[in-house]
């Protein structure tokens, strides 16, 4: 006869297979990066660094900026994407304030980053390190947006869709132009990308400090919201900047290419070439750090990590919900067979 097994008993064993599952390298590639970011509904608890690349990393101790501000409304609230390094915060705070101004109503803020950061499930191949964000070329209406508006809320294109990379007249205007320069103008920012219609408008109109529209790159798409790219912060070892922007006030033969028929022509295929399987990002594709980033402990609420507003707003992770007091880099550095132990791997599942 066969002795009964108690609760006790099928708990612990029910443990030791998550355990076995937990210390497998393997388990975390079962699914698409993509997928375990996206699940992460809150930020890891953590000292806030970006680690990777603007396309490639994930963010610690990000922070929220509240869906409503003075000058600002978040939009797409469904997609949990307002989170960011509270440079990025602070710089959408200031500069709404800047755009009124200017004479802009308010930002309707679009996506930031993820609560950790990491590769999305739409929309972007960057956004990753809570360093990148969008602004949405339609200005704030006067009146608090209800969550179903700002999830169905078209966006406004500023092209004329019957001529080839030419801007609306009726739409853009001057308030549009001294907006994107604006974001241009802040020492932190590195880049400002918008569609090549806007950045060819604004090399034809702009008279303002011309220094300044070496920041504003042409980009496919970009022209219903313009993307802002702050550098990586001072001291943070483990982000990846770009390479540089180059000299001059980039409207030149770079933008000129923009406009031949190269940039927009379908690639042929390769006669007999075999169908190329779609390469999804995983795990082990991003920094080693987005690892401990995925697995760490979450603050006790969002409202915990939402950002104040105003000067010494930024949060602090670095308490004892940081891998039992260690350092993210000293984790990493620990020996790998014991890396499980401290910053469990999630155990795979069917993701909703």
């Amino acid at each position: 006869m066969r002795p009964k097994l108690s609760r006790l008993t099928l708990c612990l064993a029910a443990a030791a297979l998550a355990l076995a599952a937990l210390t497998d390298p393997s388990a975390a590639d079962e699914r698409p990066a993509k997928e375990l970011f996206a699940a992460k509904r809150l930020p890891a608890r953590m000292d806030t660094r970006p680690y990777g690349s603007y396309a490639k990393g994930c963010i610690a101790g990000a922070v929220a900026i509240p869906t409503d501000g003075p000058a600002w409304q978040a939009m797409r609230l469904s997609r949990n994407r307002r989170w960011g390094h509270p440079q990025m915060i602070a710089l959408l705070e200031r500069f709404s304030e800047d755009a009124r101004a200017l004479g802009w109503p308010g930002l309707l803020l679009g996506d930031i980053s993820q609560p950790r950061g990491g590769p999305m499930l739409s929309g972007h191949a960057s956004h990753q390190v809570g360093l990148d964000a969008d602004i949405w070329f339609t200005p704030m209406p006067d009146r608090r947006l209800s969550a179903e508006e700002r999830e169905r809320l078209p966006f406004t294109s500023m092209l004329d869709k019957s001529r080839f990379l030419t801007v609306d007249s009726k739409r853009w205007t001057p308030t549009h132009a001294r907006l994107v320069m604006k974001a241009a103008s802040y020492p932190e920012v590195e880049r400002v990308f918008v569609n090549p219609a806007i950045k060819k408008k604004l090399c034809d109109t702009w008279a303002g400090d011309r220094g300044l529209l070496g920041k504003v790159r042409p980009i496919y798409g970009h022209d219903e919201h313009f993307h802002i790219r702050i550098k990586c912060p001072p001291g943070a070892a483990g982000c990846k900047p770009q390479a540089a922007v180059p000299a001059g006030d980039g409207c030149d033969k770079s933008l000129a290419w923009w406009f031949t028929s190269e940039p927009w022509a379908k690639p042929k295929p390769k006669k007999d070439a075999k169908p190329v399987k779609p390469h999804h990002v995983m795990l082990s594709d991003l920094p080693k750090a987005c690892t401990v980033v995925l697995a760490g402990p979450s603050p006790a609420s969002e409202q915990a990590v939402t950002w104040r507003g105003g000067a010494g707003a930024a949060l602090a992770f670095s308490d004892a919900g940081n891998a039992g007091g260690q350092s993210i880099e000293a984790v990493i550095a620990a020996d790998a067979s014991a890396l499980p132990a401290i910053v469990p791997i999630p155990i795979p599942r069917p993701f909703q």
